[in-house]
């Protein structure tokens, strides 16, 4: 009989950490190209930026489901329900660009100037990048503390 996943707890910190290491991953991207005028497609590099989200759950089938508690059973639960920590943990990550405009900056000499001087820059504020840098870098270290604890917990359980 199987209640649920012992080491659920490192499946959800390393759903953490892998979310936390994209998001890293697309700040350090968005610093590098803070000066980027034009891309290969020709255009102004716009800011990076993940969304996340957990997939949906079913609630009408957890509602219908019923466990019942045998008194006489030393582990007290009629049948088990196998979980698909699979299924539970799913998150969908999308990498989108932020639409706003960057500032126009007058540099006539610049190689992509339009007529009257002005380049369109990057909608990259560095300031703003670094703060999610060090919230996303706060995130990971929190999820890395999280998944040490519960490899201490399992080691403890075992040495009992």
């Amino acid at each position: 009989m199987r209640i649920s996943n012992n080491f659920l707890g490192f499946d959800i910190s390393a759903a953490g950490l892998s979310v936390q290491r994209k998001k890293m991953n697309l700040i350090a991207e968005n610093i590098a190209n803070a000066n980027t005028t034009k891309t290969e497609d020709g255009t102004v590099y716009k800011k990076k930026y993940l969304a996340v989200q957990q997939k949906a759950i079913d609630d009408a089938k957890l509602k219908d489901e019923k466990i019942k508690l045998k008194m006489e059973d030393p582990f007290h639960f009629d049948k088990g329900k196998d979980f698909d920590e699979s299924k539970e943990l799913n998150l969908i990550t999308q990498v989108s660009e932020d639409q706003k405009e960057g500032d126009l900056i007058y540099q006539p000499d610049h190689p992509d100037a339009d007529e009257n001087g002005y380049v369109r820059m990057p909608n990259v504020n560095i300031i703003t990048e670094m703060v999610d840098m060090i919230a996303a870098s706060r995130a990971y270290e929190a999820n890395l503390t999280a998944l040490n604890t519960s490899k201490q917990l399992a080691k403890d359980s075992l040495e009992i």
